[in-house]
């Protein structure tokens, strides 16, 4: 999939300003299946790995616990 296939993207409320992180978004209604995908925020144009929702969502939820810390 292409950064065109997704919403709005979003970076982490916690971003320093150095731009060293990556963005997430949704991918649009009309795509075949509800996926989610990430791309560097510095690379843009730069390919997107693509996750199901849910994949993203335990991965989140165990970052957020602090399964990763």
């Amino acid at each position: 999939m292409t950064t065109e296939e997704f919403g709005q993207w979003r970076k982490s409320t916690r971003t320093q300003g150095d731009n060293n992180c990556v963005e997430l978004a949704h991918s649009l209604p009309s795509a075949p299946a509800r996926t989610v995908g990430v791309r560097d925020s510095k690379n843009r144009t730069g390919p997107v790995l693509v996750f199901s929702a849910a994949a993203a969502e335990r991965f989140l939820r165990s970052a957020a616990a602090g399964l990763f810390d």
